[in-house]
C-alpha cells in the first residue's frame, strides 16, 4: 500500500503544476494573434474552397486559415457588434470566392439567430497568426 501512495503524490503534484501553468499558456495563446506580420500584398478575394477554418479574433478581425497553410487576415473597416463575443458568422455569395465587398452576418445564441451585418476588409496574407 505504501508503494501506491508514493505514486499518487507525484501524480497529484504534476496535476497541480499543470493546473497552475494552464492559464499562463492560455493567455499567451489567446494574445498570440496580435503579433502577426504582413507577408505580401492584400488581396480583394480568397477562394471559398481553400478556406479550411476561420477564427474570429475580436469585433473587427477574422483570420482565414487556408489549405496549404496560408493565413489571411481580414480587418473589417468598422467594428461589428457581438462578432468577438459570438465568434461565428455567416455569409452569402454567388461566386466561388469570398471578397472584401461581401457582407457577413453575426450568428447569435441561442440557436442560429442573426445579429449585425458588417462588411469585410481586404484579405492580408500574414505570418505568426497562431492556431
Amino acid at each position: 500500500m505504501k508503494h501506491a501512495l508514493s505514486l499518487i503524490a507525484p501524480i497529484t503534484l504534476l496535476a497541480g503544476t499543470l493546473a497552475v501553468a494552464a492559464p499562463a499558456f492560455a493567455k499567451q495563446d489567446k494574445d498570440a494573434w496580435k503579433a502577426v506580420k504582413p507577408s505580401g500584398k492584400p488581396e480583394s478575394c480568397i477562394n471559398l474552397r481553400q478556406i479550411r477554418e476561420s477564427r474570429v479574433r475580436d469585433d473587427q478581425t477574422i483570420d482565414f486559415y487556408m489549405t496549404g497553410g496560408k493565413v489571411y487576415r481580414s480587418t473589417l473597416p468598422h467594428s461589428c457588434p457581438q462578432l468577438g463575443f459570438e465568434k461565428r458568422f455567416s455569409y452569402k455569395t454567388s461566386l466561388s470566392q469570398l471578397c472584401s465587398t461581401d457582407i457577413i452576418t453575426v450568428l447569435t445564441s441561442p440557436g442560429i439567430s442573426t445579429g449585425a451585418s458588417c462588411g469585410l476588409g481586404p484579405f492580408q496574407p500574414v505570418t505568426g497568426a497562431g492556431k
